[in-house]
């Protein structure tokens, strides 16, 4: 971080907080590095501002939590920390399920393993004849997969592969305006087999456009 363009940008007495996404979703699966969060990290400390991660926590059901250090908490005031998505009952139950749920079958593991599977497989599909040089990247953590085409490709390419994919059995999301499509799988009991299966449909949509 290049605390001149900070300088540059902001009056530093006046930044409370550096707001970060770890994982861009919209942006197209793109990780920070963690050098780069510890950066972040270590900057904050220094100019005396608080360092926001923002990730979600209830599996789609509308949800929102604050976790922060005791003196951070303590000078808040009852109901500073108010918002829309709080105190929703059935979230709040969705979320502490989907807790124990995370830590009883194993899913931070498994994800970790089956994120590497999955790609390996799409870095052999993109190293391979049948990409026809149309994968630019891929990248992502755990489960959380993207496919950046490359510059080259045609436009609306996303579209295009969506569809054919989609003519194989396999969905795909898009990723906003960029030309990125996204795997997701779900984390429940996900098998080498079905990340097998599911490249395995994608190489033929490749084949067949």
């Amino acid at each position: 971080m290049n605390s001149n363009n900070y300088k540059d940008t902001l009056h530093e007495e006046d930044v409370a907080a550096i707001i970060i996404e770890p994982v861009l979703s919209e942006g197209g699966y793109c990780p920070a590095p963690p050098e780069f969060l510890k950066q972040v990290r270590d900057f904050a400390h220094y100019k005396d501002a608080l360092m926001i991660c923002d990730e979600g926590i209830a599996s789609g059901f509308p949800l929102s939590a604050v976790a922060t250090r005791r003196e951070i908490a303590d000078a808040c005031d009852p109901g500073m920390l108010g918002g829309t998505y709080a105190g929703n009952a059935l979230s709040c139950a969705a979320a502490v399920e989907m807790q124990k749920v995370i830590q009883e079958e194993g899913m931070v593991e498994n994800s970790r393993v089956m994120g590497e599977r999955l790609r390996d497989n799409l870095r052999n599909i993109q190293s391979s004849a049948v990409s026809k040089g149309l994968i630019g990247d891929v990248r992502g953590l755990g489960l959380m997969m993207g496919l950046k085409f490359a510059k080259e490709a045609e436009p609306g390419i996303k579209a295009k592969i969506s569809q054919a994919a989609l003519d194989e059995g396999l969905l795909l999301l898009g990723c906003s305006t960029y030309e990125v499509v996204r795997f997701a799988p779900a984390l429940v009991n996900i098998t080498a087999e079905d990340i097998d299966k599911g490249t395995d449909m994608l190489e033929r949509a490749l084949r067949s456009i």
